[in-house]
C-alpha cells in the first residue's frame, strides 16, 4: 500500500485537516463552560466522579466566573483568530456532561452559542448514559443547517475497567447511545484513555479493534495523567498506580492509530493538563514534543493511520 499523507507532516487524518477540507478555512473550537452537572458527581450515579476527575470536571471556570455563553464565546472568538487567524468556529461545550439537562435548557444554550457571527456548529461532550431521543432530536434538527458533533466518552471498551475507573457506565450503553445516534446528520466522536490502571497493552488495543468497527467519525485519545483531588492521585501515592512513560504512550498511541480506520478524524492524540494540577507524569505538559514523537515513530515504522485496518492480529 503507498501511503499519502493527509498533510505534509503527518500521517493520520488530523482535525483540523478535516475542517479545512469541509469548510475551506482554518476553523477553530470555542471551549465553553456551561454550569452543568454529571450524574457521576451529583449522587444521581455517584458522587465520587470517575477516579481521574476532579471537582473541576476538565473545565475551564468561566461559569463561576459569571461568563455567560455569548461572552465566552465572543472573547474566544477574538483570541483565536488572532492566534490561528481562525475565520469559523465551532462551540465546543466542554465541561462536565453537555447533555445533562432538561432539553428546553440545552435548546437555550446551544442557541445562545449559535446565534454568534462566524460559528458553523456545535461539539457536544457528553456521556453515553446522558442522551435520549428529545435530545438526539433537538441536535439532528441543527445538523440539517450546521455542522454537529457529539462527543461520547467511553475509555475502554472493557466493563471491568468501567467498574474500575467508577465510570458509572458499561460497554453496552454506549453502542446504545452510538446506534441511537447514527443516521441523524450528527457526527459521532468517542474518547478513550490509555493507561488506565490494570489494562494491558492487548486490551488497549482491542479497545482500538472495537470502536474501529462501529461507525464512529472521530476519536480522542487521550492520556491518563494524575490531577490533584482525584481518587487516582491518592492511588498514585500509595504506589498502586503508575504513569506511563512517554515513548510506551507513543508506541501505544501509534499501534492504536494502526488498527481504526484510514477515515476517522483524531481529534486529540493526547490530553492538555492544568500544570497547576498535574501531579504526574510531568512529560505531559511537553504537548508538541509527544506529537512530534507519534509523527517520529510512524515515520520510523514507515506506518499510518489505519495500517492495520480490520485485521486482528497485534
Amino acid at each position: 500500500m503507498n501511503f499519502e499523507p493527509v498533510s505534509a507532516a503527518k500521517r493520520y487524518y488530523d482535525f483540523n485537516t478535516y475542517l479545512r477540507t469541509v469548510f475551506g478555512c482554518r476553523v477553530q473550537k470555542i471551549t465553553l463552560d456551561a454550569g452543568l452537572s454529571c450524574p457521576n458527581r451529583d449522587g444521581k450515579i455517584s458522587k465520587k466522579g470517575c477516579i481521574y476527575c476532579n471537582a473541576r470536571g476538565s473545565g475551564t471556570g468561566a461559569y463561576a466566573k459569571g461568563l455567560s455563553i455569548t461572552k465566552q464565546m465572543v472573547d474566544g472568538k477574538k483570541w483565536l483568530s488572532r492566534r490561528y487567524k481562525a475565520r469559523k468556529f465551532l462551540a465546543y461545550f466542554q465541561s462536565f456532561t453537555n447533555t445533562y439537562a432538561p432539553v428546553d435548557k440545552l435548546k437555550i444554550l446551544y442557541e445562545e452559542a449559535l446565534a454568534i457571527d462566524d460559528v458553523v456548529g456545535l461539539s457536544i461532550g457528553t456521556r453515553p448514559d446522558c442522551v435520549d431521543e428529545p435530545i438526539l432530536d433537538l441536535l439532528q434538527s441543527y445538523a440539517k443547517h450546521y455542522h454537529i458533533w457529539i462527543e461520547y466518552g467511553l475509555q475502554s471498551v472493557h466493563d471491568a475497567t468501567l467498574a474500575l475507573i467508577n465510570r458509572g457506565h458499561d460497554f453496552q450503553c454506549f453502542k446504545k447511545a452510538v446506534q441511537a445516534t447514527q443516521n441523524r446528520g450528527i457526527k459521532i466522536c468517542t474518547h478513550v484513555i490509555l493507561g488506565l490502571p490494570d489494562e494491558t497493552e492487548t486490551q488497549i488495543l482491542e479497545t482500538a479493534k472495537k470502536v474501529a468497527n462501529m461507525g464512529i467519525d472521530g476519536i480522542k485519545i487521550h492520556l491518563l495523567y494524575v490531577v490533584k483531588g482525584t481518587e487516582l492521585e491518592k492511588l498514585y501515592m500509595q504506589g498502586k498506580y503508575k504513569c506511563l512513560a512517554q515513548q510506551q504512550y507513543v508506541d501505544l498511541v501509534c499501534n492504536f492509530l494502526e488498527l481504526i480506520p484510514h477515515n476517522m478524524v483524531i481529534q486529540r492524540l493526547t490530553g492538555d493538563p492544568h500544570p497547576e494540577e498535574l501531579v504526574a507524569p510531568a512529560w505531559s505538559l511537553k504537548k508538541r514534543e509527544t506529537l512530534a514523537l507519534i509523527t517520529k515513530t510512524l515515520e520510523k515504522r514507515d506506518s499510518w493511520q489505519g495500517k492495520r485496518e480490520g485485521k486482528n492480529e497485534h
